[in-house]
């Protein structure tokens, strides 16, 4: 039996090696590896004494040869095959270990195009193709961490057709990621990222018990093992709408740096926010906005949750908390909870990937764009349109009310009244519904929004949403502008004695 191995990363190649030679493998092996190998004490054939021709062009060529393709290759099945190898004198290679160069590391490191395209690898793919194609006679090895169930496989004969045809898949999402990230980067480069094909490739994390509905299946796919890094179950397990909730609170929560903001999420959808001195003051007031929505509801915390905020969240009936972290007090009075799921980021306060893609599922297809970014300054570089400027205070509500309306569903429209969000519509067909709706709410909740600060993601096309506002006391307004009646705009918030700013960028979110 011969063993080919050619691997970019090193680690646990030599204990692998050492298990194989001890199975009765022949090693064989390339470059680096070779090196490695023998340093370590292995007794390891250097690929050109198979080949019988020398690694060529800088290393470009060492593996594309007939010596080592029809090894991986032939079916041992197959008297013709197996004929045809004797006469040409080509020997079986019976297992393949190979992962490829590392191109991703290479191009977070540098810009440089000449070593990018050096570190493309061509033999390796080629290699682990072949291994994968004939995976009935081959086992194919891409990964370090299935070293050791290969070495348990063979030593109990339970290298069975199932087994191999398991690495032989796994060994064609690794060169079909690889080529993907190689495909992406180079439309990135050179298409602005827009190219004739579109890869869009995870890393499966988990199985979720279902999808948006029982009869659906469902599962957890990662971006550069995001979430197998940061990503911590405390109590129970995230199911598909969780996951999609938790997305939402999050993003809010952590718009605002290192900062004590509590978001708490319904369908998608905020029904409070807060920012306040302390975690449980965020929450509190975050609360106050709409408890009836947020029953059952998703609680994003940006910090550690300790045991008098446990015991605050515990008198309402919650799904999820989401935190950076939890106490150990918190924990066990959250274990009164018994349907209650606690999700943490191991980590001070909470974290995102920070996606530069963006895409939906349509039928037929999926669009594709950058991410949206409501950047900080958007509010700091907002335009007063008014005669009326806004106080200091109303200018930190109306960057909470912007920032919170950029990542709710249009149409909508955020109150925020010292710190905390009072009132909000979203989801609306008409702006001046979402305006409304959100002001019955309040006042059937009891909550006032005079003096409030409101955002709007898109401008406000007519003034009729302004006079609601105004009627509800809203002292401040934040908005893109843009619209053909910006001028009746603005005329209807020097009417009314409110602070307008636009800051001339619209954030929809469909």
């Amino acid at each position: 039996m011969r063993a080919l191995l050619s691997v970019s990363d090193k680690s646990g190649i030599v204990e692998f090696a050492k298990e194989l030679e001890a199975l009765g493998f022949e090693i064989i092996s390339t470059g680096g590896t070779f090196k490695k190998l023998q340093e370590e004490g292995v007794s390891v054939i250097e690929i050109d004494k198979v080949t019988k021709f020398p690694e060529c062009f800088e290393g470009r060529v060492k593996t594309l040869n007939p010596y080592v393709h029809g090894g991986i290759l032939h079916k041992r099945g197959d008297k013709a095959h197996v004929a045809q190898a004797k006469e040409l004198e080509i020997e079986g290679i019976d297992l393949v270990c190979v992962n490829l160069y590392p191109f991703k590391a290479t191009i977070e490191r540098t810009d440089d195009f000449d070593e990018i395209i050096e570190n493309i690898d061509i033999g390796g793919p080629t290699m682990v193709r072949s291994a994968a194609k004939n995976f009935n006679d081959v086992l194919i090895v891409t990964d370090s961490s299935d070293y050791s169930k290969v070495i348990t496989a063979l030593k109990e004969k339970a290298d069975t057709l199932e087994f191999r045809r398991d690495l032989m898949i796994k060994a064609f999402e690794h060169t079909g990621a690889y080529d993907a990230m190689i495909a992406n980067y180079m439309n990135s480069r050179f298409n602005s990222g827009f190219g004739a094909k579109q890869f869009i490739v995870g890393n499966k994390v988990f199985d979720t018990r279902y999808g948006e509905n029982p009869h659906q299946s469902g599962a957890l796919y990662e971006f550069d093992n995001f979430f197998s890094q940061n990503f911590k179950a405390v109590k129970g397990e995230a199911s598909f709408n969780n996951l999609t909730d938790m997305n939402g609170a999050i993003k809010i929560a952590t718009s605002f740096g290192d900062r004590n903001a509590v978001c708490i999420v319904k369908h998608g959808n905020p029904c409070g926010f807060a920012l306040k001195d302390s975690l449980l003051e965020s929450y509190t007031e975050a609360l106050k906005c709409d408890p009836i929505s947020a029953f059952g509801g998703v609680v994003a915390v940006n910090g550690v949750v300790d045991l008098e905020l446990a015991k605050k969240m515990n008198e309402l009936f919650l799904e999820v908390v989401v935190a950076g972290d939890f106490t150990d007090e918190a924990i066990e009075e959250f274990s009164k909870k018994k349907r209650l799921k606690l999700f943490s980021y191991d980590s001070e306060k909470l974290k995102v990937a920070g996606d530069k893609i963006d895409f939906k599922h349509i039928d037929g297809g999926f669009v594709f764009q950058n991410s949206d970014c409501i950047c900080d300054n958007e509010v700091t570089n907002a335009k007063c349109v008014t005669k009326l400027e806004a106080s200091k205070e109303q200018i930190s509500d109306l960057e909470i009310a912007w920032k919170v309306a950029g990542l709710t569903k249009s149409n909508c429209v955020i109150y925020v009244k010292d710190g905390a969000m009072v009132a909000v519509g979203m989801g609306m067909t008409s702006r001046v519904d979402a305006a409304q709706c959100a002001i019955k709410k309040a006042k059937e909740l009891g909550l006032s929004i005079e003096g409030s600060s409101l955002a709007s993601e898109a401008f406000f096309p007519f003034r009729d949403s302004v006079d609601a506002a105004a009627t509800a006391g809203v002292k401040a307004i934040i908005q893109p502008g843009g619209s053909i009646r910006d001028e009746e705009v603005i005329e209807a918030a020097n009417e009314h004695g409110i602070a307008m700013y636009f800051t001339t960028v619209r954030h929809f979110l469909h």
